[in-house]
């Protein structure tokens, strides 16, 4: 009886050992959507409809880097803009270190050493794990058609479509395409930055079962399911600043070759031109005090509007994205280079 009862008390601790080594044991690729519904939390809205005829991730990053699609029936469909793609204003890769705190400081020093722009935009990298889409201050600018598109990204992807890039509407398809490539960039555990004892937390929780409620909290604190917009005015003195501010022109270079660069080095996406030179550095200096969209501090804060003709124009940058330190820092580097 003794021996029986050490025999089968071997034998349901190796039956324990061998379901521990068979648990999960999370290696950082896994995806924070996945592991938030193993959990228990809701699934997700923003899955794409597979089912759909046409619909392929590789479609849908076709449509987002160049703007056109493939057809159902064979051949490119006409360019969804002629004025901007995706990529104009949102970058597809991680453009922070830490996703749950909002800071264009830590934002523009990350895509400067990862050798990305610094845009307006939010990052379409991790976007489908995002609750709400054109929040705050945004309702300023587009009225009543955000409501639709701030708890729907179907809608938020053809308010992009149609009024940020001034072009058409995309087929049902053509968005069930993009949302399908945007889940091949959605947030994994390694784009977060975790405490070693909330790792233990989650991989219990996968794999007893326990505290499943703390850590969806966990996994959830770890980025923004939101992002906020606020618009700032520019300052009242737009010719000399804001004197209370000691600005970095340094820091100033880093946007002006990192964002500014982007549109008008090379006139990718607008008809004005930047350069190096000095005497381009005077030319925006003069125009610095303006109250038009000759003036740096105009265009950043305010925009340009599309015309009748010229339907390019220039998105504004949020203070969420452009912080009031580094306008100031931008406004110093152009001073200084042209003296």
């Amino acid at each position: 009886m003794i021996k029986y009862i050490i025999i089968l008390g071997l034998g349901f601790s190796l039956y324990l050992m061998s379901f521990k080594n068979n648990s999960v044991k999370l290696t950082g690729e896994e995806s924070v959507q996945s592991l938030l519904e193993e959990l228990g939390a809701p699934r997700s809205a923003n899955y794409p409809d597979l089912n759909m005829v046409g619909v392929s991730a590789e479609i849908g990053e076709f449509i987002i880097k160049t703007g056109v699609s493939q057809k159902l029936n064979g051949g490119k469909t006409l360019r969804q803009s002629k004025h901007f793609v995706c990529t104009s204003c949102h970058n597809i890769e991680q453009e922070s270190a830490y996703l749950n705190v909002v800071d264009p400081q830590e934002t523009l020093e990350y895509t400067n050493e990862k050798g990305l722009p610094f845009l307006q935009g939010s990052a379409l990298h991790g976007i489908v794990n995002r609750t709400s889409f054109y929040n705050d201050d945004y309702e300023k600018k587009y009225g009543d058609l955000v409501f639709k598109a701030r708890n729907n990204i179907r809608e938020a992807i053809q308010l992009c479509a149609v009024e940020c890039s001034q072009g058409r509407s995309l087929k049902d398809w053509e968005v069930e395409s993009i949302l399908a490539y945007l889940w091949t960039i959605d947030l994994t555990l390694d784009n977060l930055v975790f405490e070693p004892m909330e790792i233990d937390v989650l991989e219990e929780a996968l794999n007893e079962g326990k505290d499943k409620e703390k850590a969806i909290s966990i996994l959830k604190s770890k980025y923004l399911e939101t992002s906020p917009a606020h618009f700032v005015d520019p300052p009242a003195n737009r010719k000399m600043g804001i004197d209370s501010i000691v600005a970095n022109p340094d820091n100033g270079k880093m946007i002006y070759e990192n964002s500014c660069f982007h549109c008008h080095k090379n006139n990718d996406y607008s008809f004005y031109r930047l350069d190096d030179e000095t005497l381009s550095f005077r030319q925006l200096k003069r125009q610095m005090g303006r109250y038009d969209v000759r003036s740096v501090y105009q265009v950043v804060r305010y925009g340009t509007s599309p015309l009748a003709g010229k339907k390019a124009y220039m998105p504004h940058y949020p203070i969420e994205k452009m912080s009031i330190q580094q306008m100031e820092d931008l406004r110093s580097y152009i001073y200084q280079q042209a003296e």
